[in-house]
């Protein structure tokens, strides 16, 4: 069974997307504006208050979102089991 997209993309407060890839949101969030969230909770990018917009590299701006992910869940670990080697 597929699981469900992570990459949330809401426009003025409102659900609008879900994504399976941070790249497909950065599309999305670059056209109409907004944010991408990884669930629905973890914002990992708000259009217009970075230092570039999505439309001027897709995948940089999805390495971004996921370098975010990635961080927020290191530091979710590290508060239960201590800091990683």
């Amino acid at each position: 069974m597929a699981a469900t997209p992570q990459w949330k993309v809401y426009r003025d407060g409102e659900y609008v997307a879900a994504c399976k890839y941070a790249e497909d949101a950065a599309v999305l969030v670059s056209a109409a504006g907004g944010v991408v969230k990884h669930g629905h909770s973890l914002v990992v990018w708000t259009e217009g208050k970075e230092n570039f917009s999505a439309g001027e590299s897709y995948d940089q701006a999805a390495a971004l979102m996921e370098s975010r992910r990635y961080e927020n869940a290191r530091a979710a670990y590290e508060r239960v089991h201590g800091p990683l080697a």
